[in-house]
């Protein structure tokens, strides 16, 4: 699983007026092509009364990429493709952005458009929280009523989180661990419960984690 490089963690949008005319930069984590095309027609959607709704994406990172951007009726090269160079600097992946474009009746000329659309990329992808994949583990355990809050305690010790506890004979708990915490998850575990426990994973997966670094 790719893990090289840092993502948006959420959903974020600016605003920029330059001479009458507003850019509104919207940026959200994509995964995949069809997620980064289903977010630029939400987009226009919401802002159909708009001049321009001016699309790039990036899916991947590092040197395995998919690139994309379009002018949006904006004179070639002067609005996708500076967006699509901030989003190449940015040092992110899986991502795309909409420069909206309401005109405000003054021309801006192809160096005033691409430092417009430059400004509005950049200030969203400065303010964009930053993610990182972390490996996971998600893994079924049956306890003992009496060792519920133990466990619960050792999961968060180890960086983990109970995502469910369903209560019968015994409380299963569906946890989630981080990949090189289960060795360490496990051996307490054995040794809180004499031999008998083990966690069964089910699954091998990723989640962001906020990075602030």
């Amino acid at each position: 699983m790719r893990s090289d490089y840092l993502l948006p963690l959420e959903r974020t949008r600016r605003e920029l007026t330059v001479v009458n005319s507003r850019f509104i930069a919207t940026l959200a984590p994509v995964s995949s092509v069809d997620e980064a095309r289903a977010f630029i027609k939400e987009i226009c959607a919401e802002f159909s009364d708009a001049t321009h709704n001016v699309p790039a994406y990036i899916i991947g990172g590092g040197n395995n990429v998919i690139e994309y951007c379009s002018d949006d009726g904006e004179p070639t090269g002067t609005a996708g493709r500076p967006a699509l160079t901030v989003l190449r600097g940015s040092g992110l992946g899986d991502l795309a952005v909409v420069v909206t474009r309401y005109f405000g009746g003054t021309l801006l000329g192809t160096g005033g458009l691409v430092k417009a659309y430059t400004e509005a990329t950049q200030q969203v992808v400065n303010a964009v929280p930053r993610a990182r994949r972390m490996p996971v583990y998600l893994a079924l355990l049956a306890i003992p009523y009496h060792l519920l809050e133990r466990v619960r305690l050792l999961t968060a010790r180890h960086g983990g989180a109970v995502l469910g506890e369903e209560f019968a004979a015994d409380v299963t708990l569906t946890l989630r661990l981080p990949v090189q915490a289960l060795d360490g998850f496990q051996a307490e575990l054995r040794e809180l419960s004499a031999g008998r426990l083990q966690a069964e994973v089910i699954e091998r997966t990723e989640m962001l984690v906020p990075f602030s670094g």
